[in-house]
């Protein structure tokens, strides 16, 4: 089982710091896991939104 990691700290802060001075509302959670890349590092079956049967 692959382990799942974390985006680097300093790309969160930036993150946050661009989201606090922007005017539009909160992007979706899949759109921030998307701009901070971490859809590349979450293996496939721990992802947001997938549904074990």
């Amino acid at each position: 089982m692959s382990k799942v990691k974390q985006a680097p700290k300093q790309l969160v802060r930036a993150y946050l710091e661009r989201r606090a001075r922007a005017s539009a509302p909160p992007p979706t959670p899949e759109e921030i896991r998307r701009q901070l890349g971490w859809g590349m590092l979450m293996p496939a079956d721990l992802k947001m939104g997938t549904n074990r049967t």
